[in-house]
């Protein structure tokens, strides 16, 4: 973790601030549980700059790639700063988040890599900038006493399952979102994107060329990313990405690979036959761990209170039980497959929404005057009439916000669920508002690549990455990411539309590219990942039952929610759909297990 503080206009001793941040720096991994960091910090002070880095940036140039091998990353990014000034990330690739510290020009500079794999949370008050990795250092290094949370974080977080970027559940605190560079500079503050991706839609080079270079590049970031100086393993689902990984280091080790795979004793739930299937074809070491309702009702609450901010994505608890295994086995790093469907259309939604597109493409004047007048009047006992009223009505919400139509706060208003005081302090447009803003920003991009973009903010910078990188942590090892690579996004980007989704068939590119090289139960299978049976298990485990409806019982003396709507929640899950209702239960007793260990003020 770094963290730091300084005067944004005010001189500046550099030897003290470098002091301080070596105080707030947690070298070791194991003891630093909210941390969520790749590797090592570099910090240097240089003159009236001082500078540094976290994480494992590559630079691009070989004078700078030398310069880091020989006096550090610190080193390299105050040389490419004063060389490029604002600029200087033409220079870097990799992972990594930094801070630069100018008094020549009074000016504070914080960044993150295109993916945000590193978060960086900021707090500026008068003349003062406070920065970090995590929010609780941020908070703790502030001279500020306004750690109050705000009604849009609680909001924000009921409709994403977390607080997305750039605010934070504090009102206090902001975050940094992909690719951002923040500039504090004489009490403004900017906010710019040093990279946005160009989907170029054509590809000079035929389709055998790039699935030749996706292995390749594969190969290379599975080796790079397995660093030599660390017992190494890697998380196995059994999906596309974790096998993919779990082959590639199994080519690329000296030894035998292993990887850790999670189970689940219910009916739908379980992927540990697939990841067999995987191990078994490249000769991988697999340890398998099957998580239990006992194991929930222990772990939820270290799980739940060990995030920054409220986290609500249930698969962080068998990420966490993947971990800790891998810890006890001597593993230090493990190798995560996040990123494969949100870079080459993975996600059932692309190809649903692809469906929704054909029909905008119809002319307007023979929708409104023809099809949906007919469509309409046709008897609900007609088969298939409302499915085809539904389809139309669903056609005509606009991207991106058609990707929410089954989020709870959509198919509920939010006055059924929120209470009248609550909901007078929030913006319940904001959710649909950030979206549109990510979704539009890549320029002359299609439908497909604006969803892909929207997703590597909102899926993985602000949620996957977020809940796996946490738990590694808390559970004492580090992790990285091949399948985010640099070399892979530009890959990705060159690549034509057809050829990510072609059809109704996700991913059709990088399953042909793997196709005899990937088991063919792997290729073929669909996706579900480290999904959690929590409403299922609700119904027959009396413990974890009893620790969510307590949680329930006190959130609902908070004034956020209405009471009648908590205790609808539960007929609903009683008497409905468990699976579903059950993550809204488990989305509001993480925010309570969170809210009662931090302490919280009243808002």
């Amino acid at each position: 973790m770094f963290a730091g503080q300084c005067g944004a206009s005010t001189p500046i001793n550099g030897s003290e601030i470098a002091a301080q941040l070596r105080s707030t720096l947690p070298f070791n991994l194991a003891d630093a549980s909210q941390s969520q960091l790749l590797a090592t910090t570099d910090i240097l002070q240089d003159g009236h700059i001082l500078a540094t880095v976290i994480g494992a940036p590559r630079w691009k140039s070989d004078d700078l790639k030398q310069q880091s091998l020989v006096k550090g990353h610190a080193s390299a990014l105050l040389t490419a700063y004063r060389a490029h000034g604002d600029k200087l990330h033409s220079e870097l690739n990799g992972h990594y988040a930094f801070a630069i510290i100018d008094d020549e020009s009074g000016r504070v500079l914080l960044s993150t890599d295109r993916i945000a794999s590193i978060p960086v949370f900021y707090h500026i008050e008068d003349k003062t900038v406070v920065f970090g990795t995590s929010a609780h250092a941020v908070l703790t290094a502030s001279d500020s006493s306004n750690t109050a949370m705000t009604h849009q974080g609680i909001y924000d977080y009921t409709y994403f399952h977390m607080v997305p970027s750039p605010v934070s559940v504090y009102s206090s605190i902001r975050k940094l979102m992909m690719a951002e560079l923040v500039v504090i500079e004489q009490g403004s503050v900017s906010r710019t994107h040093h990279w946005l991706p160009q989907f170029k839609n054509t590809n000079r080079n035929s389709f055998d060329a790039c699935t030749q270079k996706l292995r390749d590049e594969l190969r290379e970031s599975v080796r790079d990313a397995a660093r030599s100086d660390k017992n190494v393993a890697c998380f196995l689902s059994g999906g596309l990405d974790s096998s993919t990984v779990a082959g590639m280091l199994s080519e690329v080790s000296d030894g035998k690979a292993h990887a850790y795979s999670i189970g689940f004793s219910a009916e739908g739930y379980d992927e540990m036959a697939y990841a067999r299937i995987t191990a078994q074809h490249f000769g991988v070491e697999l340890h398998e761990y099957y998580v239990t309702p006992e194991d929930v009702v222990e772990a939820l609450p270290k799980v739940a209170t060990s995030y920054d901010e409220p986290f609500g994505n249930s698969s962080a608890l068998p990420a966490y039980f993947c971990a800790k295994v891998a810890k006890e086995n001597g593993v230090e790093l493990l190798l995560a497959g996040d990123g494969g469907d949100e870079l080459f259309a993975g996600n059932e939604r692309y190809a649903k929404q692809k469906v929704f597109e054909a029909y905008q493409r119809v002319p307007e004047l023979l929708r409104s005057t023809i099809l949906e007048p007919v469509i309409n009047r046709i008897p609900g006992a007609v088969p298939y009439s409302d499915k085809a009223r539904s389809y139309v009505a669903q056609a005509n919400v606009p991207l991106p916000d058609r990707l929410q139509t089954y989020n709870f706060l959509n198919r509920h208003q939010p006055e059924e669920i929120f209470t009248d005081a609550f909901i007078a302090q929030v913006s319940t447009s904001y959710p649909s508002e950030l979206q549109r803003e990510i979704y539009q920003r890549p320029q002359d991009a299609s439908s497909l690549s604006r969803m892909l973009y929207l997703d590597w903010q909102i899926t993985l910078a602000d949620n996957d990455l977020r809940k796996v990188s946490q738990m590694c942590s808390l559970a004492g090892v580090e992790v990285a990411y091949p399948m985010l690579d640099d070399r892979l996004f530009e890959l990705a980007c060159e690549l034509p539309d057809d050829w990510k989704l072609k059809g109704q068939t996700l991913r059709h590119f990088y399953k042909e590219s793997l196709r005899g090289w990937l088991p063919d139960a792997t290729i073929n299978k669909s996706k579900q990942g480290f999904g959690l049976p929590f409403g299922v298990w609700m119904q027959t485990h009396a413990p974890l039952r009893e620790m969510a409806y307590d949680s329930l019982l006190k959130i609902k003396t908070r004034g956020y929610f209405r009471p009648e709507f908590i205790e609808h929640l539960v007929q609903l899950h009683r008497d409905g759909h468990a699976a579903y209702y059950g993550e809204l239960i488990w989305i509001l007793t993480v925010l309570e297990l969170w809210l009662a260990h931090n302490d919280t003020p009243e808002i």
